[in-house]
C-alpha cells in the first residue's frame, strides 16, 4: 500500500492531467486500463518526486517512468520479481533507464503499485512522468505511434506548476514546430516539422545559446538582412537523405548525425541559416535590419501554457541581441522563421503573424524538455 501522497503540487494538478488523458480515449474503442485516474496521477507525481531528491553514489537521478500494464508493453524486459513502486527503488533502479527512449514499467493491483520492468515501446497516448532533475518532472505521452518526441502536458518544478494550453488560441496562426509540439501536426508534415524539433533540442544541448533562421527554399531576399561578407557561407548541404538506395535505419542514422552537426554549427557566434526543405545555407551569420524595412518596435509574446496571457512588448525587453536580432529578422523577412535558445534554457519561436500584422514571439521551453 503506498503512503498518502504528501508533495502539494500533486495534489493540485492531479484532476486536470486525469481529465486530460480521459479526454485521449473518449469515443475511442481501445483498451482503457491504463488511462490514469485522480489518484494515479497523484502517487505517481509524489513518488517521482521525492525520487528526484535522493541521490544515488552522488547522482541526481535520471527517470522515466511509464503507466502501463506488462501486456500492454511491447519490446519489454520483464523483472522475475516485480519491485515495490517506492522513491528508494526509483533511485536504485534509475541508471537502467538513465538512456533516452528507456521507462520504467509501473501498474497496480488493488492498492498496490509496482514496478514490473522496462519498456521501450510505450503504447500511444499512455502517460509517462520524467525526472529531468531534482525537483523537476514533466508529465508527457506519445501522441503518435512512431514520433520521437512525446507531447508534454505538464511541468512541475517545486511549487510551480505549468500545465499545457491543448488549446492554444494561436494554433491557426502559428508555426508547425508548435503544432507539432501540442500534438496537433498533420501526418505528412510530422519528418519536416519532427525536424525542427530535432533541431531545436540539439539547439539547447550545447547550452551557448543559439539563433536558427529557417529561411525559403530558392530565395535570397534573407540576405538583405544579414552583414556582408558572411565568414562561413556553405555550399547548400541537405539533412535529409536524397538517395533511394539507404534503408530507413540508415536514412535516421545519417539524419540524427546532420541535426547534431547544425546543433553543433549553432553554437558558433552568429545565427545559422537553413532552407525550409532543411539545406544548410550558413553559420556565424550577423543578422542586421534590411534596408527595405522599418527597426522592430513591438511584438507579441505568448506562451501554451494555461492561465497564460498574451503580452504586447517592447522589441527592447524581450531578452538579449540574439532575441531581438531574431525579431528584426522576422520583421524584415515575414516568410521566414528565427528559433533562439538562451543560456538559461529559454526558447523562442518567431514567426510573422498575418492575423495581427506583427512579429509573434512563441515561448515553448516548456515543450521541449
Amino acid at each position: 500500500m503506498i503512503s498518502e501522497p504528501t508533495y502539494l503540487a500533486a495534489k493540485l494538478v492531479s484532476h486536470r492531467i486525469a481529465e486530460h488523458f480521459r479526454k485521449q480515449f473518449d469515443h475511442r474503442d481501445v483498451d482503457r486500463r491504463h488511462i490514469p485516474d485522480m489518484a494515479v496521477v497523484e502517487i505517481l507525481i509524489d513518488t517521482a518526486f521525492w525520487a528526484s531528491l535522493r541521490r544515488e553514489e552522488g547522482y541526481e537521478p535520471k527517470i522515466s517512468l511509464a503507466f502501463v500494464p506488462p501486456d500492454l508493453a511491447s519490446d519489454r524486459l520483464m523483472f522475475h520479481h516485480t519491485q515495490r513502486f517506492t522513491p528508494y527503488n526509483l533511485v536504485k533502479l534509475s541508471p537502467a533507464v538513465v538512456q533516452p527512449g528507456i521507462h520504467l514499467g509501473v501498474w497496480m493491483e488493488g492498492d498496490n503499485f509496482y514496478l514490473w520492468g522496462t519498456i521501450h515501446e510505450v503504447p500511444t497516448h499512455a502517460m509517462v512522468v520524467e525526472v529531468v532533475e531534482a525537483g523537476l518532472l514533466v508529465v508527457k505521452q506519445k501522441h503518435r505511434l512512431h514520433a520521437q518526441k512525446f507531447v508534454n502536458v505538464a511541468v512541475l518544478k517545486g511549487n510551480q506548476i505549468k500545465v499545457i494550453e491543448d488549446n492554444h488560441w494561436g494554433l491557426t496562426d502559428c508555426p508547425g514546430i508548435l503544432s507539432a509540439l501540442l500534438g496537433f501536426s498533420h501526418a505528412q508534415d510530422d519528418q519536416s516539422e519532427n525536424i525542427l524539433v530535432q533541431l531545436a533540442l540539439a539547439m539547447r544541448r550545447h547550452g551557448r545559446g543559439a539563433l536558427l533562421l529557417v529561411v525559403p527554399s530558392n530565395s535570397t531576399a534573407w540576405l538583405h538582412s544579414i552583414v556582408k561578407p558572411i565568414n562561413y557561407l556553405v555550399e547548400p548541404q541537405a539533412m535529409v537523405p536524397a538517395s533511394e538506395k539507404t534503408d530507413l535505419a540508415t536514412d535516421r542514422e545519417m539524419l540524427h548525425k546532420m541535426i547534431n552537426a547544425v546543433g553543433g554549427y549553432s553554437a558558433i557566434d552568429g545565427a545559422t541559416v537553413i532552407t525550409e526543405d532543411h539545406r544548410l545555407l550558413a553559420f556565424g551569420a550577423k543578422v542586421a535590419r534590411s534596408p527595405h524595412a522599418l527597426p522592430v518596435a513591438q511584438l507579441m509574446m505568448t506562451e501554451p501554457v494555461a492561465g497564460s496571457v498574451m503580452q504586447l512588448l517592447d522589441a527592447t525587453t524581450i531578452g538579449g541581441t540574439r532575441h531581438l536580432a531574431a525579431a528584426q529578422f522576422v520583421n524584415d523577412q515575414h516568410d521566414s522563421l528565427a528559433m533562439v535558445a538562451s543560456q538559461d534554457g529559454t526558447f523562442t519561436v518567431f514567426a510573422w503573424s498575418e492575423k495581427e500584422q506583427m512579429v509573434h514571439g512563441h515561448r515553448i521551453d516548456t515543450l521541449l524538455m
